[in-house]
């Protein structure tokens, strides 16, 4: 080769050496390790299997049985309050909407002894009931002939006697047998009486 075939920009293969070729082994022993971007494929089984943090979080691990969900109140353990608080309404407006007052005696006393001239006789009743609340109706009748306009009487609860006044005024000279009658004629019918005198002169 002459100078002038000589180019500073064009270098003919002549100038240098590729690189040789490694020679072909006879035998390969032992595993292949590979270096670089890509994984062997048991590798990639064993980052298959190997659980990630977000199923750690989760508790999506695999293989693992599926998270349960939110526990279900049995409704069955409320049974017996709700059944117990059912009683007690039950109870409660039974004693405010139940059955009404209820008489079981009646009794009239009147003053002991004669009464005198131009004197009031205070006769009294007594009735006696359940204890529950209601409302008697009741008037008096005389042995004159005259009986009272119907009157009330309203008993709260847990009382359980009326006291039931009638007062009667005698005038004049002479003596007279009076007969006081109590007439109990609502929730139920009862009927009580007493006697006493009446002497002037």
């Amino acid at each position: 080769m002459n100078d002038d075939d000589y180019s500073a920009t064009e270098l003919g293969s002549h100038w240098f050496e590729g690189p040789r070729p490694d020679p072909t082994p006879d035998r390969v022993e032992g595993e292949v390790l590979r270096f670089g971007p890509g994984v062997t494929a048991a590798a990639a089984r064993r980052a298959e299997n190997t659980p990630t943090a977000a199923q750690i979080w989760h508790g999506t691990l695999p293989g693992a049985p599926p998270p349960r969900g939110p526990r279900t109140r049995r409704p069955l353990r409320y049974v017996p309050a709700a059944a117990i608080l059912l009683a007690v309404l039950a109870f409660l407006a039974w004693r405010e909407y139940g059955p009404r007052v209820a008489v079981r005696s009646v009794t009239v006393t009147a003053p002991g002894g004669p009464l005198g001239c131009d004197g009031t006789a205070n006769v009294l009743g007594v009735v006696r009931t359940d204890g529950r609340p209601g409302t008697l109706t009741y008037h008096w009748e005389r042995s004159d002939g005259t009986h009272s306009a119907p009157l009330r009487e309203t008993l709260p609860r847990d009382r359980k006697e009326a006291r039931l006044h009638l007062l009667w005024t005698f005038q004049g000279q002479g003596t007279h047998h009076a007969v006081a009658r109590l007439v109990i004629t609502s929730p139920s019918t009862h009927t009580a009486e007493t006697t006493f005198t009446y002497h002037c002169g």
